[in-house]
């Protein structure tokens, strides 16, 4: 294979690099049973909804081979692309001839709903006449123009056909073409309403060598700030419009569209160096990190927009945390992390992928969660699909290439930023190799052991993350202990000549942790919540003593919560954990508030007296998994 989603062509600007003359895999453990799991059920699934939903059928209809009426969303090609592409990453864990026949069949219906000029979008095609880039702002013209490229780049690096007449890559280098001459032309002061086009570009350069392409991303990005883009309620802010962007140093608007944007500025910087762009690029991500991203690294304060919100604007019951703006912020930060060299960055891609990303996808893989709230107060269960289906499709396609995100290399040697079984071998200068095999129960054991399977004759290093959760990590390499003192980058650096069968061990502490907000997050004030590693928990309905309602439990926060593995959640083996509660008295009928200090009320003394009890938490990304329940995060605390 040729590499993964993101492969640089300017390396000056960059810390790190993606490994491309190498192998990254990632072999059994936690993340192998979710990649199994994507490859053998959640795909085979998203191809047959695509089917059932009519997404597939509305390219027939644009090709004139179908009288059947067309299926709205407007923007319901994008999910077949992603699926595409979710296909194109999986041939690197072997050849399915069932998902290779519906890739190829895809394709063809595709090409034949294509312009002769180039264009594809069915439901311009078909519901508007043809008349193109006549709505800039909730078109999603360039939105499924990017989810198509981003395919072909994917078909292209994994053994597709190439660029022939007919092939995926074919189709989306004829769209990009015309766009590079609509858009210098008669569109030239087009703003696309949803970003994504912006990043797609810049790969499709990569993988091709067009700079124009490029350019084009570059000049989108900088077209912004014009407050062109408005719909209904929505103001310019929403679709990140409302100020140029290298003026805009906060993150605002609606989540998807601003992290699609930040990642497409970011390969813009990468490849160009223009300063203008930096600055607003990282203090975006200083803004949301530090008032605007939920501690499960979901994003998206506000239903009505799915939108962030204002600083410690972080209410966990109305909290939107849409799954795509999870994976659109595991992205971003990908490229930050190249950018940079800095652990936060990755810290925030682990915190999001198995919690914020990981809860979108049922244990089962066809059951998801668009939103991703942190607390529910009715019974909640997961849906098998969405009429607005872009979520589980954009699962498929991360969870497909996410071997791509676990390493990468230097001049020096390897870094190592997600812990996961498998194997990360690299090219080295002087047609040496270095090949490491991870070894690992992360993120319920927190031992992970390193092996070199062959080395370079000369000194190299090997960085491993120390995630900033981890207090009390120790380290041995070759049976010897050493310092696990990361720098400030965050990362543990070992460097000499290594030996095939040296062996690194990296003890992470597991210990439960018990978290509470800042006291400016006034949806989280008096409450806690629970980590372990880099797992979120919750408490479910479910888990609660017979008769007991989530809304009167509370937890004594003074004392620490017990691990206790072996728990089955839906046929999964987990780490849960228990903690002193406090059921109080439910609620009195009638108006809900009293003075202080309240006395007896009416009719107290027949309600159930409080009691203490234990409490059970579970991972936040298994929840609703047993059935519909109500579930808090941050618990509130007693006394």
């Amino acid at each position: 294979m040729s590499g993964g989603p993101l492969l640089p062509r300017e390396q000056r600007w960059l810390t790190l690099e993606p490994i491309v003359d190498g192998l990254v895999t990632i072999n059994g453990g936690f993340w192998g049973a979710r990649q199994r799991l994507n490859r053998e059920v959640t795909i085979p699934y998203g191809m047959k909804m695509l089917e059932e939903s009519g997404t597939i059928e509305n390219f027939r209809v644009s090709a004139g081979a179908s009288r059947a009426a067309y299926q709205m969303p407007l923007f319901r090609d994008s999910d077949l692309y992603k699926v595409l592409e979710a296909i194109a990453w999986e041939r690197a864990h072997g050849s399915d001839p069932v998902q290779e026949g519906f890739f190829a069949s895809s394709v063809e219906a595709v090409r034949a709903a294509q312009s002769a000029d180039g264009y594809i979008n069915t439901y311009v095609q078909v519901v508007l006449g043809g008349e193109r880039f006549g709505n800039p702002a909730m078109g999603h013209e360039l939105y499924c123009a990017g989810h198509l490229m981003q395919a072909s780049v994917a078909d292209a690096r994994t053994g597709g056909r190439g660029d022939i007449a007919g092939s995926l890559s074919d189709v989306a280098n004829r769209f990009a073409q015309l766009l590079v001459e609509v858009m210098s032309t008669e569109q030239r002061a087009y703003v696309p309403g949803h970003p994504e086009i912006e990043t797609a570009l810049a790969e499709m350069y990569r993988a091709h060598g067009d700079r124009r392409l490029l350019d084009l991303a570059a000049d989108l990005v900088g077209r912004r700030g014009k407050r062109s883009l408005s719909w209904h309620s929505f103001g310019p802010a929403y679709f990140q419009d409302d100020i140029p962007f290298e003026d805009a140093m906060t993150v605002r608007g609606h989540a998807v569209r601003a992290l699609y944007l930040l990642a497409g500025a970011t390969d813009v910087y990468s490849e160009t160096g223009r300063p203008q762009l930096r600055g607003p690029i990282l203090a975006q991500w200083r803004d949301l990190v530090s008032s605007k991203a939920y501690i499960t690294g979901g994003v998206g304060a506000r239903h009505k927009d799915e939108a962030f919100g204002d600083a410690y604007e972080l209410p966990p019951d109305h909290a939107y945390c849409e799954t795509c703006a999870a994976v659109a912020l595991f992205m971003w930060n990908w490229r930050l992390l190249l950018l940079t060299g800095d652990g936060a960055y990755a810290d925030l891609m682990e915190r999001t992928l198995y919690n914020g990303f990981l809860a979108g996808v049922g244990l089962d893989g066809t059951s998801f969660f668009y939103e991703n709230p942190l607390h529910v107060r009715e019974p909640t269960s997961r849906q098998p699909w969405y009429d607005c289906a872009c979520c589980p499709p954009n699962a498929m396609r991360l969870l497909s290439s996410l071997e791509h995100y676990i390493a990468t290399q230097t001049s020096d040697g390897l870094q190592l930023h997600q812990y996961m079984s498998g194997t990360v071998r690299a090219a080295r200068p002087g047609g040496s190799v270095l090949e490491l095999t991870v070894d690992t129960g992360y993120p319920f054991d927190g031992t992970v052991t390193v092996r070199v399977t062959r080395a370079p004759t000369d000194v190299q290093e090997i960085a491993l993350r120390l995630p900033g959760w981890a207090s009390g990590a120790s380290m041995t390499v070759g049976g010897r202990s050493v310092p696990a003192e990361a720098g400030a980058d965050g990362y543990l650096r070992l460097r000499r000549a290594w030996s095939a069968d040296d062996e690194i061990l990296l003890s992470l502490p597991l210990g439960p942790r018990t978290v509470e907000a800042a006291p400016e997050v006034d949806g989280s004030r008096g409450c806690v919540a629970y980590e372990r590693g880099p797992l979120v928990y919750c408490i479910e309905g479910l888990d609660l003593p017979p008769g007991v309602d989530l809304r009167s439990v509370s937890v004594r926060a003074s004392a620490p919560a017990r691990a206790v593995p072996g728990f089955r959640v839906a046929g999964d083996t987990v780490v849960a954990l228990h903690v002193d509660g406090h059921v109080g008295r439910p609620p009195r009928p009638g108006w809900p508030y009293s003075d202080l200090p309240t006395g007896q009320g009416a009719g107290e003394g027949a309600l159930p007296k409080p009691f203490d009890t234990e409490l059970c938490a579970t991972p936040y990304y298994a929840w609703a998994n047993r059935g519909a329940t109500t579930m808090r995060v941050w618990v509130p605390k007693w006394p």
